[in-house]
């Protein structure tokens, strides 16, 4: 038995396109650059399975090529870019990534926070400029996270993620 057809529209990490082969035949080597429609069509046409990512514009126009398409892995979190209605009417199934950035999401947020309290880039700009007199008792004070209040709009998972992580602060969350 011949083995299903995989469309990737973007170069995926390394593991993953080691894994493919075991399971599907690659009808295209995947680039880094965004498919053009042209060969998004070309791709879906002949596609059992497409892997797509968030940046390609899944419409009904596009899936009316797909004439054998079984199944659409988004490699995103959401479906804003695939016409899930139109999907849905061809028997397509239509997949995604939910909590796959949710840690690393938390993670740049408190990256983002700590540097921002503590005037990181400030700080480096500063050394890098090669301004920078030496150390001194004033300079870039900055301010302390810990104790503070944390305020958090929207607690989904990521929110939630952010608000876990407060907690090593001793921060109360509102």
């Amino acid at each position: 038995m011949e083995s299903p057809t995989l469309y990737i529209t973007r170069l995926l990490p390394q593991p993953v396109l080691n894994a493919i082969p075991r399971h599907y035949r690659m009808l295209t080597e995947p680039t880094d650059r965004p498919p053009t429609v042209e060969e998004l069509g070309r791709g879906f046409a002949r596609a059992d399975a497409v892997i797509c990512t968030l940046t390609d514009r899944i419409d009904a126009a596009l899936l009316s090529h797909a004439r054998k398409l079984k199944v659409i892995a988004n490699y995103a979190v959401g479906f804003n870019n695939i016409d899930l209605p139109a999907a849905t009417q061809r028997g397509i199934v239509v997949t995604n990534t939910p909590d796959v950035l949710t840690d690393a999401t938390a993670d740049l947020t408190w990256t983002l926070v700590l540097a921002l309290a503590r005037r990181l880039v400030e700080g480096d700009t500063w050394v890098r400029s090669g301004s920078w007199p030496g150390w001194a008792p004033t300079q870039l004070l900055g301010a302390d996270v810990s104790g503070k209040t944390l305020g958090i709009v929207g607690m989904g998972r990521i929110g939630q993620a952010v608000a876990q992580r407060a907690s090593g602060f001793r921060m109360p969350v509102i």
